[in-house]
């Protein structure tokens, strides 16, 4: 399992987001500065972002991106599967039924099973709202 540069620049994003909650609607052209990412990258991440529901949408002047909900309603492991997709360590694992062939005789199953078991507990277990608090702290920035 890798998570490619459009999970993590998606993730990236929603914590900028978050971070700067307070700005109301912040432009991507904003946060491609600030996380000195492509704009043009950024462009294409957001729609997926977007009709998940994870982010609401204003055109115009002041137009903009901002959370639809608050920082620690968002886990890491809702951003990343709404990017990627599936966080899964085998294809077999990739929808809710497994297909494969081999799934009832397959002796290694568990190994793989386990290790999403794991995956997915643990990014559930980070919020956006986690990410701020930790580098907050690492920063001397203590929040009470």
């Amino acid at each position: 399992m890798k998570i490619s540069t459009k999970g993590r620049y998606a993730l990236r994003l929603m914590v900028d987001l978050a971070e700067h909650k307070e700005s109301g609607f912040i432009a991507l052209k904003d946060i491609a500065k600030r996380q000195n990412v492509s704009k043009k990258y950024l462009e294409q991440i957001v729609p997926v972002l977007n009709g998940a529901g994870l982010l609401t949408t204003n055109r115009g002047n002041r137009g903009g991106y901002k959370l639809s909900k608050e920082p620690s309603e968002y886990t890491v492991g809702d951003i990343l599967r709404t990017t990627e997709g599936s966080v899964a360590p085998v294809s077999c694992l990739e929808t809710e039924v497994n297909y494969c062939e081999r799934k009832d005789c397959c002796q290694t199953l568990f190994v793989w099973k386990g290790l999403y078991k794991v995956v997915n507990e643990y990014l559930d277990s980070i919020t956006v709202q986690d990410i701020l608090d930790r580098s907050s702290a690492e920063n001397g920035n203590y929040v009470i």
